[in-house]
């Protein structure tokens, strides 16, 4: 149910918002994944992981301020024209070859040692399942409003193509999830995803063609930090961090270790060692005694 609840406010997010903006902001999900399950199922979350919550949160709210703004798209119609776009025909068809590449010729040589191969598939067809996404959930206010939107054949074909390309990624993403560490899988998804969601809503509504370069650097960099942030979080995972890992002045109970030199006790530097061993320098002395 939770889950359920969750894909249908993100769905109603795509149909009210830009892509650009909706998907860097599903990292929220990992960061809060990551905190429950160390609140109540007792996992470790070490300092890596909270530098990366912080950054995440922080990202997020960069690329919030610095949002572009699409072309108004309110009518099946307009999608349609939009979709007729040859820019946007251009990309789906370099998707479609190039995932088909990936599946047939790459994946049965480079699949099983390379997570690039099956995760490439799932984020590629990705970029596209949120266009129809975004189809849909204007398909969606018509109804609501009162068009006859069921009549529309568009409306129709882009819920076909959704549900072949889920099919198609949740399939392949479960490959990679089983040939990989969860670890390694889940960063480079996000990354690779992400980056061609914002490629193909900047083709098919044209995000960012009105944007002033203060907020294209922003976005690029909110995007930038929340991609650290979930490297940070996932890579350094299972790595213990302990306070022998840190430097000898930050580990609790190491400050008394090295006492002051004004004490009566110090220790002698090194340059004032003496040079003999000190087998040596007991033989010396009993020598010196005779």
């Amino acid at each position: 149910l939770a889950v359920g609840v969750g894909e249908a406010a993100n769905f109603v997010a795509y149909a009210f918002a830009p892509a650009t903006l909706v998907t860097p902001l599903g990292a929220l999900s990992v960061l809060v994944s990551a905190v429950l399950s160390s609140t109540f199922l007792n996992e470790q979350l070490n300092v890596h992981g909270k530098i990366g919550c912080i950054l995440s949160i922080l990202g997020s709210t960069v690329m919030v301020i610095h949002a572009p703004q699409e072309e108004e798209v309110s009518s099946l119609e307009s999608m349609a024209e939009k979709l007729k776009d040859p820019g946007f025909i251009v990309f789906a068809v370099c998707v479609l070859l190039s995932s088909l590449l990936l599946i047939f010729v790459a994946g049965p040589r480079y699949g099983q040692s390379n997570v690039l191969v099956y995760v490439l598939v799932c984020s590629a067809i990705g970029s596209l399942s949120v266009s129809c996404v975004k189809g849909l959930g204007i398909a969606l206010k018509e109804l609501f409003s009162g068009k006859p939107v069921l009549k529309e054949p568009l409306g129709w074909m882009l819920l076909v193509c959704l549900v072949i390309c889920i099919s198609i990624q949740i399939n392949y993403l479960n490959k990679a999830l089983d040939i990989f560490n969860t670890s390694v899988v889940t960063p480079v998804y996000y990354v690779l995803f992400t980056t061609a969601v914002m490629i193909c809503s900047t083709i098919l509504f044209k995000e960012w063609q009105h944007m002033v370069l203060d907020n294209v650097i922003g976005s690029i960099s909110g995007f930038l930090t929340i991609v650290s942030g979930i490297f940070l979080l996932h890579a350094f995972r299972d790595m213990p961090f302990t306070p022998n890992l840190l430097p000898l002045f930050l580990q609790p109970g190491r400050a008394d270790l090295h006492p002051p030199w004004s004490s009566a006790d110090r220790h002698q530097s090194c340059q004032h060692q003496p040079l003999l061993p000190s087998e040596d320098k007991g033989s010396q002395s009993a020598e010196e005694e005779e």
